[in-house]
């Protein structure tokens, strides 16, 4: 019970630096898979610009999975924590064991969208026949083999829910570790291993992320004693499984909203393929910066559900002033990095004809990521104290209500070059800055609704 007792009795500050650390480099870690594919795929002898922009437009599937099995996993984290606060061991054995039956659901569902949905989709975003070819044969490897990532999401939720975060950034290291080593063997064929082109990209991700997922299942058996473990337990409960959707589900829609959004993106920008591939480029190292602000948030939401189910008015607002705080340290320096160092990341991805156009991104949607990093620790902040709404709401703001329709508008006034393309990017942090104030009002209200009558 060491670790309850910490989430109980541990400063917050500290709680939060020690949770928040492997958090973050497992978030971290779990963008660089997108990353290194591009890089490896960019530099590809043959047809590396067609390969990257495959990769761009199968990536809002990619985000979708992700979305499902990291939002049902949010769901039962802030679920498990608040009953592990009160002490109600047999409900969290519940909602642990529901988790798992959800995640045989999300497996089904990519499954079949993988054998029969994958040439549509791709079709929908471009009629070059090479880009068509390469993205549905990675996308499909992705889908068909996709169990590994949705039950590494649920473990991971389950060990955090737990305070053993430490143990959750393992198994993803081990993964990233595993697709950087297969990525240019498979890719480019070395030794005995044939040349897969962008096959190989894909084997080498779903190969990490299944490794990932086994490791982390190890470690949930043999480390989460909090509550039982048996296959009784997943049983499918309505009413456990309503609770972990009324927290999870804003998430989930948070999460598909970014799918939604790449898509779109891509649709508005299918006029310019070089600023089409410069945005998915772009979108991937800008995961990588607000992957630090999510893995935070992982560390915010468990440690005020803990508190709230406690009902410590003190603790949940430490949690609140301290997640926001390292949240902004962390954009800061995000933002510094891609402020200065574009050429850098565009050299990376071999960018070609993109490469303005990527630059032009980066500087400009840079700007917005202090006030997304925000966003996402208040959406941390609203699921611990059992306000999804609100999260969701946030999320349609940042990611359809506002900024679709702004970029939808900016392109009707672009004429040609990076020029005009760069108006389109305004639209990210004006829709970032707007988003921030709408929460701020929010968060003033569930304090003084939810926190400040506690004791």
């Amino acid at each position: 019970m060491a670790e309850s007792n910490k989430m109980k009795d541990m400063p917050v500050n500290q709680l939060m630096i020690q949770m928040g650390i492997p958090m973050i480099l497992s978030m971290a870690l779990q963008a660089v898979y997108n990353i290194v594919d591009s890089a490896f795929v960019g530099n590809m002898r043959v047809g590396s610009e067609a390969a990257l922009n495959a990769l761009t437009l199968v990536f809002p599937i990619q985000i979708l999975m992700v979305a499902v099995g990291i939002g049902t996993g949010v769901g039962t984290n802030a679920l498990l924590a608040r009953m592990l606060g009160q002490g109600n061991n047999k409900k969290a054995a519940k909602a642990a064991g529901n988790s798992l039956f959800l995640g045989v659901i999300i497996y089904v569902v990519c499954l079949l969208f993988g054998l029969f949905g994958v040439n549509a989709y791709i079709t929908s975003q471009t009629v070059d026949p090479e880009v068509i070819s390469m993205g549905t044969e990675y996308l499909r490897i992705c889908c068909v083999i996709s169990f590994g990532i949705v039950f590494f999401s649920l473990f991971e939720k389950l060990l955090q829910a737990t305070g053993r975060s430490f143990y959750s950034t393992i198994g993803q290291v081990v993964g990233a570790v595993v697709n950087i080593i297969l990525d240019p063997i498979m890719i480019y064929g070395i030794g005995p291993v044939p040349e897969m082109g962008v096959a190989g990209a894909a084997y080498a991700t779903v190969i990490g992320q299944v490794i990932s997922a086994v490791l982390l299942f190890v470690f949930h058996m043999k480390l989460n004693k909090e509550f039982e473990h048996d296959f009784t337990y997943m049983k499918p409960d309505v009413g456990i499984i309503r609770e972990i959707y009324a927290i999870g589900l804003p998430a989930i829609i948070a999460q598909a909203l970014m799918s939604i959004m790449v898509y779109v993106m891509n649709l508005i920008l299918k006029f310019n393929p070089s600023a089409q591939t410069a945005y998915g480029l772009f979108y991937k190292v800008q995961q990588f910066v607000l992957f630090l602000a999510f893995g935070l948030r992982d560390a915010i939401t468990p440690i005020i559900a803990f508190a709230y189910g406690m009902h410590s008015r003190r603790r949940i607002l430490d949690g609140i002033k301290y997640g926001l705080f390292y949240t902004v340290v962390l954009m800061i320096v995000g933002m510094a990095i891609t402020e200065v160092f574009p050429g850098v990341f565009a050299g990376l991805f071999n960018a070609g004809s993109s490469r303005e156009y990527f630059i032009g991104a980066m500087r400009i949607i840079s700007i917005s990521f202090i006030f997304a990093g925000i966003n996402v620790a208040y959406q941390g902040i609203y699921q611990a104290l059992n306000s999804g709404i609100q999260s969701l709401v946030i999320s349609l703001l940042r990611q359809f209500v506002i900024i679709l329709p702004l970029a939808g508008i900016f392109s009707i006034f672009v004429r040609n070059g990076q020029a005009g393309v760069s108006l389109i990017w305004w639209a990210f942090p004006i829709t970032e800055l707007a988003a921030c104030l709408v929460g701020y009002g929010f968060l003033k209200k569930i304090r003084t609704n939810k926190v400040e009558h506690l004791e």
